[in-house]
């Protein structure tokens, strides 16, 4: 018997890159899962599709929308604990749709409280994005750091965390915040700079890509996954935000030749291109997790090095190379 088996548990975004590895490892933990995934006329169930038949088989499927108050309503009922992860989440797209990112990500993370408080969730654990504090102003980032929306994306994001706050404070909501840093690995799509860079590697000898002087903190998505998982059984954070990250940062000019030589394919030439490039006062030029919230109240911590992830991810998009468009731009 573990803390996880037989919990009634809704995973909204399940589909995603994160949500679908949660979603796999909550069943492995003997929950019983619903995965909330945003409803197309194919029955694509996305990231999920990746999953083993049988563990794809203990999952309970539902179709719907977080704009959706209904949809939202009929998902959280009879659940215990809720993992929202759903959201809208490239950068450059809520450049062109910012009205989409508010309604998906402030007035669905709304709809998912006030259901969790319809029903009275045991516990909500809220997916926030290191984006929120821009470019840092000190390093390494911790909880307190400022809050600065520098693009659509993380504005939307600075407000959902805010209701997810709000509703602690006004109804004693128990919600969580876990704001994690870049995540990478299996199933992550060339939205992302990793797989961007890895795919092109393969398929070309020039890697066309944005801005090479920003810094990241990268973890490998099943460390993120633990980092979830913890963050929900600590009753010490209801009511507050966890940041989740290695604490190490890497240029992505570094990363480049990093992937570039693990890969043996240190003589590809590297194109910096106007159009992937944020507008300057828009770019985060530097994020680095402090993660000793997470080590002190929640146990967590990194187990994976950088390496090593890539090495996991370089052999996943070797093997599914036909699910990803390394010839576009994916915005």
């Amino acid at each position: 018997m573990t803390y996880w088996d037989k919990t009634k548990i809704l995973v909204s975004g399940a589909s995603g890159f994160i949500g679908s590895h949660l979603t796999e490892r909550l069943v492995k933990e003997g929950s019983c899962v619903k995965a909330f995934v945003h409803y197309n006329s194919r029955n694509d169930w996305g990231n999920l599709e990746y999953l083993p038949n049988e563990i794809l088989d203990k999952i309970e499927i539902i179709p719907g929308d977080l704009t959706d108050p209904f949809s939202v309503e009929k998902a959280v009922e009879g659940v215990d604990m809720v993992f929202h992860l759903g959201a809208l989440i490239a950068i450059p797209y809520s450049y062109i749709a910012p009205w989409q990112f508010i309604s998906t990500n402030v007035q669905g993370t709304v709809n998912i409280l006030e259901a969790s408080r319809k029903f009275s969730v045991r516990k909500i654990i809220h997916t926030s994005t290191s984006e929120v504090y821009g470019t840092a102003i000190y390093t390494p980032i911790d909880e307190g750091h400022p809050l600065q929306a520098q693009s659509p994306y993380s504005a939307s994001k600075i407000s959902a965390d805010k209701m997810a706050e709000s509703y602690y404070r006004s109804f004693e909501l128990p919600v969580s915040i876990v704001r994690p840093f870049n995540t990478f690995g299996p199933r992550q799509s060339a939205r992302a700079v990793i797989p961007t860079i890895i795919s092109q590697a393969i398929t070309s000898k020039i890697i066309k890509i944005g801005s090479l002087e920003p810094v990241r903190d990268l973890t490998y998505v099943e460390d993120t996954v633990d980092g979830f998982l913890a963050v929900a059984r600590s009753d010490q954070v209801i009511g507050e935000v966890v940041s989740i990250g290695n604490g190490k940062g890497i240029s992505i000019n570094d990363l480049v030749h990093l992937i570039m030589e693990i890969m043996g394919k240190e003589d590809t030439e590297i194109i910096s291109e106007n159009d992937r490039i944020r507008p300057e006062k828009s770019e985060v030029f530097e994020l680095i997790c402090q993660n000793q919230k997470a080590r002190e109240l929640c146990s967590w911590g990194p187990k994976c090095s950088l390496r090593e992830g890539l090495q996991k991810t370089i052999v996943w998009i070797e093997n599914n190379l036909d699910r990803i468009k390394p010839h576009i731009y994916n915005v």
